[in-house]
């Protein structure tokens, strides 16, 4: 095994508060798809009280794992890509995992970038009295919000850091005039009073919503944890950054779900005759986003080509760029299925990776080590992880051609990312101890 000279370490003298960290996390969950959840959660038939409860329970869930994995970063000062070497091996975490991490934030990115822009291009053209806008406008709206995300990704956690300093403030402003005009002239308080829905989808659906909703966030948490100058700050910032502002998110969408019919607070605001504010909570909510899709894809880029983390701005230019002319041609629309298998394989990856540190290593920076080929079983407690993620958590639904020849690959149960960190971190502990009694 070799030491911890990777090219990725973080030195003293690039350590951030844990407010800093914090509001990169509250900036990844103030977003659409937040709110987009908060209405599904109201379509599911859940009464406020369970939607309040499912938030809690399933962000406090992944704050859980993702508290261990960046108290690990921490210590290390490493990346979710690199820290799977001492569970992965080598070549295991490079050529599977940083893949896959790698096509997921591309992927992701592109989407993100496509939505902004689309959505951009569309309300300047209301806003202009022109109707629908053209594809050719769509496409460079699309391409030229793209590259401004992925300069302020290429400013590495000093750009992120400031973009959400300005961003989150804003944004939260926005959504409580959103949520407070549209009640007003909706009568949204006898409306949410007589909220009553008469079947219940129940408390584990609005946990799974909940969980999915940050699956991958929790996992990469490790490409941010590593500014912390202790595993507290770790802690605080996880805790702070995360359940707040998914709470409040994903209450504005349910509770705009109930009052208006409609999650999309720009939508909302659009309607109540202010598109100009709309459009400005659109735009940063995307990019305070999607920024961290560019940042680690960046990351997990560098590792899986050899490189180290001074090549981090031409690894990150390659991935967001790749993802923006993806989403600017629509090709994306091809693959959003693949890139959801991708997102189910990724929650799994916690679980050998808390596993291999907290478990085999005791927790201990000097006990861990990154290096050697490949662990048969880090690889092994990984891919049957990952196998039972995706199969509780209904990922192969997005595949209906295979699930139909065969059915047991849809079965769902509990929270799916949750079931496939438990297996992994289970497997791979019970693997480690026999694989190391018989060599």
């Amino acid at each position: 095994m070799e030491n911890m000279n990777s090219g990725f370490e973080i030195k003293a003298e690039q350590r951030q508060s844990w407010t800093s960290i914090a509001m990169v996390w509250a900036g990844g969950m103030i977003c659409v798809p937040c709110l987009m959840i908060g209405g599904v959660l109201t379509s599911g038939g859940l009464s406020i009280s369970q939607i309040i409860f499912s938030i809690l329970i399933g962000y406090s869930l992944i704050c859980a794992y993702m508290i261990f994995i960046g108290m690990q970063a921490c210590d290390t000062g490493l990346p979710v890509s690199v820290l799977a070497e001492g569970a992965l091996g080598k070549k295991g975490a490079r050529y599977i995992i940083s893949t896959i991490l790698a096509i997921a934030c591309v992927g992701w990115f592109g989407i993100q970038s496509a939505t902004c822009g689309s959505a951009f291009a569309s309300m300047i053209s209301n806003m202009m009295g022109k109707g629908a806008p053209s594809n050719t406008f769509v496409v460079i709206c699309t391409i030229i919000w793209g590259v401004i995300m992925l300069v302020t990704a290429c400013a590495g956690f000093k750009g992120l850091k400031w973009l959400n300093y300005i961003a989150v403030p804003l944004l939260v402003i926005v959504c409580l005039y959103g949520i407070i005009a549209g009640i007003v002239s909706n009568d949204g308080g006898a409306v949410i009073a007589n909220y009553a829905p008469a079947q219940s989808a129940g408390l584990v659906f609005g946990i799974s919503m909940t969980v999915a909703s940050f699956a991958l966030g929790g996992v990469i948490s490790a490409d941010y944890c590593r500014f912390a100058k202790c595993r507290a700050d770790v802690v605080k910032s996880s805790i702070v950054g995360v359940i707040p502002a998914g709470l409040f998110m994903l209450l504005t969408g349910a509770i705009m779900s109930i009052v208006t019919g409609e999650y999309d607070i720009s939508a909302i605001l659009a309607n109540l005759g202010v598109p100009a504010i709309g459009l400005i909570a659109l735009v940063l909510a995307t990019w305070t986003t999607n920024v961290t899709n560019a940042y680690s894809g960046g990351l997990a880029l560098s590792n899986l080509l050899g490189f180290d983390e001074s090549k981090f701005t031409i690894t990150t230019g390659i991935a967001g760029a790749i993802g923006t002319l993806l989403a600017a041609f629509g090709l994306l629309n091809a693959f959003q299925g693949f890139l959801s298998l991708m997102s189910g394989l990724i929650p799994s990856l916690a679980g050998v990776v808390i596993a291999h540190y907290w478990i085999v290593c005791g927790g201990k920076r000097e006990n861990f080590s990154i290096g050697g080929t490949a662990s048969a079983a880090g690889l092994i407690a990984y891919f049957v992880g990952a196998l039972v993620a995706c199969i509780t958590g209904g990922t192969f639904a997005s595949f209906p051609g295979l699930v139909s020849a065969m059915p047991f690959l849809n079965a769902p149960f509990f929270v799916g990312p949750v079931n496939g960190i438990v297996v992994s971190l289970v497997l791979y502990v019970i693997l480690a101890k026999v694989m190391t009694k018989k060599a």
